[in-house]
């Protein structure tokens, strides 16, 4: 999230699921020195997930990428997916247009990535669990909006007037 909004680590770097103080502080400190030594660029994403992603930010950012290619929306859950997808806007921005999110996770990240995407999260809970409940929370959300969609009458298919 750093390097794709340009924000310190330590504003975008939370207590995730229950750390102690010093552990966060040595967590902003991991950060800062993964991004001095590997100075990964925002105009190069695959480089910075080689660099200082993780498996999971790059397994995501294809998910994104395949699901934007298909037309499919995503539906994105939490931090670590909220990175993913500063990343794959980066690849390809008309990705952005398949994102939805969630919710808005606790986590600082979370409102600042969410922010550079200019996403409005559909939930805001206060969480930070994890296992993608803010998304199977939201789901129904997407689902019903499909439907009013595709199934709500107009106007003129049922017959009312505009007086």
């Amino acid at each position: 999230i750093s390097v794709f909004t340009g924000r310190e680590p330590g504003m975008v770097t939370g207590y995730g699921t229950g750390i102690d103080a010093a552990t966060h502080a040595r967590k902003i400190d991991v950060i800062k020195t993964a991004l001095a030594l590997h100075q990964p660029s925002k105009d190069d994403p695959i480089g910075a997930l080689g660099a200082v992603g993780g498996l999971e930010h790059a397994a995501l950012t294809g998910f994104i990428l395949g699901g934007a290619a298909r037309r499919v929306p995503v539906l994105l859950d939490g931090v670590i997916a909220d990175a993913a997808a500063l990343a794959a806007q980066a690849l390809a921005p008309i990705s952005r247009e398949a994102m939805i999110a969630g919710h808005r996770s606790v986590e600082p990240g979370a409102t600042v990535a969410l922010g550079k995407l200019d996403l409005a999260p559909l939930l805001e809970f206060g969480m930070r669990l994890g296992e993608g409940t803010g998304a199977v929370l939201a789901y129904p959300i997407v689902a019903s909006a499909v439907r009013v969609l595709h199934e709500m009458a107009t106007f003129d298919s049922a017959g009312v007037s505009e007086k």
